[in-house]
């Protein structure tokens, strides 16, 4: 399979488009993204060429049969003789899709395709988009169960905290291919990456910073556990009623969790106040963080505000009072973009035919991310772009290396 970008169509193709479809206005007659998107980005494409009878005898019958009689003889050669290997299924039930939210499982293809060209161009990996109709918990894991014998891994992508963990966790224990839950490792690793450049530019360690999420989803709680496997000197999370400490009694029993290892100063309050005097910002969450509080943490701090397309803190205020200021999107610099990580984690973690993505393979893979940048390191250069070819190759090393060294490995 192969991920191509479809041409615009041209005006008279539009128009033609247009009287088919009882001669409405073209979309792409106000928007070039509908222009692009007319078609679909994707389509699927032979690796093996069809011209003759011979040709057919050897890709379908009779010679498929030989193939398939070796596979169900030796199981392990289906890695060899199929796609398998090589493909990734993007699963999504369209409920929490980009910035817009539960839009259903047709609305978010746009976005599941192009998650799909994404890994084909910065991974070489073949990704397959995957919309399921249905949000039930049971359902989507038992759905996806039954899909895995045609995929080498599963990437989980715009499902609604805090059922992700669960479908997650529980596809982890089904399946003995790869399941990683971009929204959260793939924001984690890029974080990671970017955090321990900006310590490395102040000169400090890790250990000695303490910082502060805001947002206690998916992604929030991602961060805060590869931070503490990273050996970050403290961090506290807040969520929507402040933050998330264990004398409150309205946790979830994942925000429960979150406290028993978060927030070893036993902050409590709001956001605001937890800002006082800390090290590092990192927003998930959206809204705004008041400009006061951003002048009340330490000085040399680093703000990552990545809501998109919206900062919690905008760079032109950021720059204020911090150090290093990164964000998530594309028009500014230091863009925390997940891009950066789960090409190069799913190439890595396919091509040893790893069994699991473990958190030594996302902690490999933020140190690999992060030594791109080398001595090039500045405040506004602590993570590489997305077009930098040294990223996916340096992850994919890195990740295969600890596959291998975690035992997850299968050759």
């Amino acid at each position: 399979m192969a991920a191509e970008i479809v041409n615009p169509r041209s005006d008279s193709e539009n128009r033609d488009a247009s009287e088919r479809d009882g001669g409405a206005e073209p979309l792409e007659s106000f928007d070039p993204a509908f222009a692009l998107h007319r078609g679909g980005k994707m389509a699927v494409q032979a690796t093996v060429p069809v011209r003759d009878k011979d040709d057919l005898s050897l890709a379908y019958t009779p010679g498929v049969a030989k193939v398939c009689s070796a596979i169900a003889e030796q199981p392990e050669l289906v890695h060899d003789y199929t796609w398998k290997s090589s493909v990734v299924a993007v699963v999504t039930d369209g409920t929490a899709v980009l910035g817009l939210g539960d839009i259903g499982p047709e609305a978010s293809l746009p976005v599941m395709e192009g998650k799909a060209i994404l890994f084909k161009q910065f991974g070489g990996v073949d990704a397959v988009p995957l919309a399921l109709d249905c949000t039930d918990v049971d359902e989507i894991v038992e759905t996806v169960v039954r899909l895995a014998p045609s995929f080498g891994g599963v990437n989980l992508e715009d499902i609604s905290a805090p059922r992700c963990f669960e479908i997650e966790r529980r596809l982890q224990e089904r399946l003995d291919i790869p399941v990683f839950h971009d929204d959260q490792h793939g924001t984690a690793v890029v974080t990671l990456a970017a955090l321990r450049n900006a310590a490395r530019l102040s000169g400090r360690p890790l250990g000695e910073l303490r910082a502060v999420i805001s947002g206690a989803g998916a992604a929030g709680v991602a961060i805060a556990k590869m931070l503490v496997e990273a050996g970050i000197g403290d961090v506290a999370v807040a969520d929507r009623k402040g933050v998330v400490s264990r004398d409150r009694e309205d946790l979830t029993p994942i925000k429960a969790e979150l406290a028993s290892f978060t927030n070893k100063a036993g902050i409590s309050g709001t956001l605001e106040s937890a800002l006082a005097g800390a090290d590092v910002f990192i927003g998930v969450s959206g809204g705004t963080v008041p400009e006061p509080a951003v002048a009340s943490m330490a000085e040399g701090a680093f703000v990552f505000a990545m809501a998109n397309p919206t900062p919690e803190v905008h760079p032109e205020v950021a720059h204020k009072y911090a150090a290093v200021v990164a964000t998530g999107r594309s028009d500014f610099p230091n863009q925390i973009n997940n891009v950066l990580a789960f090409p190069g984690i799913f190439a890595g973690a396919l091509q040893v035919r790893a069994s699991r993505i473990t958190e030594g393979m996302k902690l490999a893979a933020a140190e690999a991310l992060a030594a791109v940048v080398g001595d090039d390191l500045a405040a506004d250069y602590v993570i590489p772009s997305p077009f930098d070819e040294r990223v996916a190759p340096a992850v994919t090393a890195a990740v295969a290396a600890a596959a291998r060294a975690e035992g997850v490995a299968r050759r």
